[in-house]
């Protein structure tokens, strides 16, 4: 067969599987939703606002059928909701304050209502003229207008390019920022300046920031359009435009952190490098230690530093700059002067940071989403063998396209000074149907509920130490454990559990991990990180982690977990080394689930090879088994907990069916009054006299008009049962089942 005949049948064949996976996968995403509903904060419209302005704002939100309070990260801005004429809550709207005080900057938004508290949203505050899109500018005709300087709250439409407007004058610099991933956004936005006609004359398909000198007066447009001309709701930007004197730096906007930021910066590091890279010199001459400031800029830079080292000696090196939030990717080369000076050989190479946990080969961590707190920035050692003279080149790994003066770097050579960064998030894993949910998971627990968070860290010069975690502020009847990362690992997993009586509630916990290193105990703050939108099949889309500010915790006693399992005895289980241990386990269930059996493994350093082992889910007990002889741990203390994941038969708050048909037998009992009220009016102009016929008519008229808002009142509230009642029907929902911890002293033989 010839070779271009057989590429037709390989790609044919190939388009006909993935056509019957996708028709598949669709089925199984139609057929069972993943992970129980959570409460989840998507959208404020504006995103933003001005510093000392009140304004009134919409939000979107998942899993919050009636919004309780909007809650912002800073005090100085509140919210209120918005009210009708009765002064019942208008679903969804509210009334912004912001105080004259609130720093410029970003602001994490959260929204508390049934399930509890939700995800959290950013929200900027700035210093500009605030303004709002006007719809239909999607074409030049119809160019928003924007005055300079100004900031534009918009959203992109599928499809679709937005145009504005402005007046330049020749020979002035403008800053035109589209403020979009880095304000949670899905957009990837391109912006384009052009001429009064439409026409390009300077784009950023890359980026973010325009910078642009007018070279005429007048008219000039601004197009906004997502990369790939996707849009909708969560494609929601900033358009800024300002202007700025020529030799003005090119400001920095504010922006949320990845993941990977959490191991940044070293414990006491001053926020200003003592050293600046010497940009036009051909090399520059260092001691050390050194701890340099600089920047990847022009394209392919390559900056040189030259030291002097003694045999013996140990340095870490280490480099932020994606941890800064830009584009770049570190790598670092490190060469000896040859003893006859005829040139430079290698000694050492540094690159990235490695994830603290396995990736497997698809880039997911090893049972969910890339969570992975890993970096492209540097941190390694270098052992000087020999004395001489040795050169640092340094260099951003595929700069060769990228020329943006905001691309920074800190470089910083030191003895070993041992450390370490900790950062959390909720645990995902790998469904049985092969869905991976990409899912922002607040805190927001069922009585009767564990949940687990993974605890990873990044470990500095060589401290390899046990990590305790130490949390306090937690809600009534919530209880936390499993508080280490053990000695050598870089990974833990922290649970929380919310007793069965445990009352409604809301707190902000802190979460502090601890070592001992050398003589000194050394502390610092756990971080938090979400997926910044829900995504149900990471499949289909890439998911987006990002760091959040604070450790909001809530319980809600409107609904209970599907099941709590958990030891029958609340003791300390001993065996020794080599028995097998068996633990007894009590079930409470309230929901039905699709399968009788629930496969549980073990999760806690050190019994994670736990042999699997099946429950029935349906018993009212069960046995756990954990093999020690199979996994030989060391003689002490542990707490571990059974995982795995089952279909509940889940239903969305029954408890709102029977008040919506109670809002339904008020409607029909008005309706039935005001249909009344009508037959009498129509009797009375019937027999009214001439003289009173007018008045007649009018009481007719408004006793039609109460009828008919009646009828609609009845009609809402029909359609709004039938909706309760479909999201109240049994849905296959796919979760984690978490068992209570249990505490296990294992004996030496």
């Amino acid at each position: 067969m010839h070779r271009s005949t057989q590429t037709t049948v390989h790609y044919t064949a190939m388009a006909m599987m993935l056509g019957f996976f996708a028709v598949v996968m669709s089925g199984i995403g139609q057929a069972q939703s993943v992970c129980l509903p959570l409460p989840r904060l998507l959208s404020i419209s504006p995103m933003g606002g001005q510093v000392g302005t009140s304004f009134d704002a919409t939000i979107a939100a998942e899993h919050m059928e009636d919004p309780g309070p909007l809650i912002f990260q800073h005090p100085g801005i509140q919210a209120t909701a918005k009210v009708d004429a009765q002064g019942k809550p208008i679903p969804n709207q509210y009334s912004i304050a912001i105080a004259p005080d609130v720093p410029q900057g970003l602001y994490e938004a959260r929204l508390l209502g049934r399930l509890g508290i939700s995800s959290a949203r950013i929200f900027s505050v700035g210093k500009l003229t605030e303004l709002n899109q006007k719809p239909g500018n999607t074409n030049l005709v119809n160019a928003m207008p924007l005055s300079v300087p100004s900031v534009c709250n918009a959203v992109v439409s599928s499809r679709a390019v937005d145009f504005y407007s402005f007046e330049a004058v020749q020979g002035k610099r403008y800053i035109i920022q589209c403020s979009a991933r880095g304000i949670d956004s899905k957009l990837d936005p391109v912006v384009i300046v052009g001429d009064a006609n439409g026409t390009d004359l300077v784009a950023q398909r890359t980026g973010d920031t325009l910078d642009f000198v007018a070279k005429a007066s007048g008219k000039h447009t601004i197009k906004i359009h997502e990369l790939t001309f996707k849009g909708g709701p969560g494609y929601f930007y900033r358009l800024s435009i300002e202007e700025l004197p020529i030799d003005a730096p090119m400001p920095v906007y504010p922006s949320t952190r990845s993941v990977s930021a959490f191991s940044w910066p070293p414990n006491g590091l001053s926020p200003q490098s003592p050293t600046t890279e010497q940009e036009d010199a051909a090399f520059q001459a260092i001691t050390l230690p050194a701890d340099i400031s600089g920047r990847f800029y022009p394209a392919a830079d390559v900056d040189t530093y030259v030291f002097d080292a003694k045999q013996g000696e140990t340095w870490w090196i280490e480099v932020a700059s994606e941890r800064l939030g830009r584009p770049t990717d570190p790598s670092l080369v490190i060469q000896m002067e040859k003893p006859d000076k005829s040139g430079w050989s290698d000694v050492a190479e540094l690159n990235d940071i490695a994830s603290p946990m396995k990736p497997s080969s698809n880039g997911y961590a090893y049972d969910g989403p890339p969570f992975d707190g890993g970096s492209t920035d540097i941190l390694g050692k270098l052992e000087i063998k020999e004395a001489g003279r040795y050169r640092l080149l340094l260099s951003d790994l595929f700069g060769g396209t990228r020329k943006d003066p905001r691309n920074i770097y800190r470089l910083i050579v030191r003895p070993a000074q041992p450390d370490f960064a900790v950062v959390s998030w909720g645990l995902h894993m790998e469904l049985r149907n092969g869905d991976r949910n990409a899912l922002s998971k607040p805190l927001a627990l069922r009585a009767g509920n564990t949940v687990a968070l993974e605890v990873v860290t990044v470990r500095r010069d060589g401290f390899d130490g046990e990590i305790a975690l130490n949390v306090d502020g937690l809600p009534q009847g919530v209880t936390a454990q499993g508080l280490k990362i053990p000695a050598g690992k870089m990974r833990g997993v922290l649970l929380l559990s919310a007793t069965q009586d445990a009352p409604q509630g809301l707190a902000n916990a802190t979460v502090t991990a601890s070592a001992k290193i050398g003589e000194q105990t050394v502390t610092h703050p756990m971080q938090m990180a979400q997926m910044v939108w829900p995504i149900p099949d990471a499949w289909g889309e890439i998911p987006s982690p990002r760091l959040v500010s604070g450790i909001p915790v809530s319980v809600t006693t409107s609904e209970l977990a599907p099941i709590t399992i958990a030891s029958t005895e609340r003791k300390v289980y001993e065996a020794k080394l080599g028995e097998v241990l068996k633990i007894p386990m009590t079930h409470t269930l309230r929901s039905e689930f699709s399968g009788a059996v629930l496969q549980l493994k073990t999760m806690g350093s050190g019994f994670e090879g736990n042999p699997q082992f099946d429950v029935s889910i349906g018993a009212a007990n069960s046995e756990a088994t954990v093999n020690l002889g199979a996994i030989k741990p060391p003689a002490g203390e542990y707490t571990i907990a059974f995982y795995g994941s089952a279909v509940a038969k889940y239903r969305y708050n029954p408890l709102a069916i029977s008040l919506v048909e109670k809002e339904l037998k008020t409607a029909q009992e008005q309706q039935q009054k005001a249909i009344e009220q009508v037959m009498q009016k129509t009797q009375a102009v019937a027999s009214a006299a001439v003289e009173q016929k007018a008045a007649a008519d009018a009481e007719l008229a408004d006793a039609i008009k109460k009828k008919q808002e009646a009828d609609a009142l009845v009609t809402a509230a029909q359609e709004k049962l039938k909706r309760t009642n479909e999201q109240a029907s049994p849905r296959d929902t796919a979760e984690i089942i978490i068992t209570e911890p249990v505490s296990i002293r294992v004996l030496a033989p």
